[in-house]
């Protein structure tokens, strides 16, 4: 009985991460598409054979207490052109990731907000110790929604970290994560690297 208990914990097992590699990997096709609906994204058709990923993996993905944060004021994000972008701190999250515990901030922009269809819109860039060598130098970025926010709570799947446009080409305005979103460890989950040439 015991041996058929270990089986069916492994089949469930075993199971879930097909089903989660699955729903990962149809994110990114997604996501891949939504270059060619762009107007003004960098990449072309031939240009998603360079975009790479690290392989789908769940332990990357956490559920996180989330503080709201009350009276912010709004401060300038530096972004990659120099220029500054104006975001309010919205909440605190805690989570612990392999072991070891996590802080990060989640930001709101001021400028999609005044926008009906982005007012739920929150941002939540970071780096990590894969920038520069397995992932992009200057930072990664998850988006979220407030209404994601439950109970004091929110999931955070690093599997959807996506690089910014400044990864791909020059000419764009990409907010570069503050200090504060520096995490001290390996993110081995989302998007790589860039493998093709930055354009000009």
């Amino acid at each position: 009985m015991k041996y058929f208990l270990i089986l069916l914990l492994l089949a469930c097992t075993n199971s879930y991460a097909q089903n989660y590699t699955a729903k990962i990997a149809a994110h990114r096709e997604n996501y891949e598409q939504d270059f060619l609906k762009d107007a003004h994204s960098p990449l072309k058709q031939a240009d998603l054979q360079n975009l790479h990923f690290f392989e789908a993996d769940s332990t990357y993905r956490v559920l996180a207490s989330a503080q709201l944060l009350q009276d912010q004021q709004p401060f300038e994000m530096v972004t990659s052109a120099g220029t500054k972008a104006a975001y309010i701190r919205f909440a605190l999250i805690k989570f612990t990731l392999h072991g070891q515990p996590q802080q990060l901030t989640i930001y709101k922009s001021m400028a999609l907000s005044a926008n009906p269809q982005y007012k739920d819109h929150l941002f939540l860039p970071f780096k990590d110790q894969t920038n520069g060598n397995e992932s992009y130098g200057a930072g990664r970025y998850i988006d979220l929604n407030s209404n994601d926010i439950k109970n004091n709570a929110i999931e955070i799947d690093f599997n959807k970290a996506y690089n910014p446009y400044c990864a791909y080409s020059a000419g764009y305005q990409c907010p570069m994560p503050p200090a504060e979103n520096d995490l001290k460890t390996n993110i081995k989950a989302g998007e790589m690297q860039y493998g093709g040439d930055k354009k000009h």
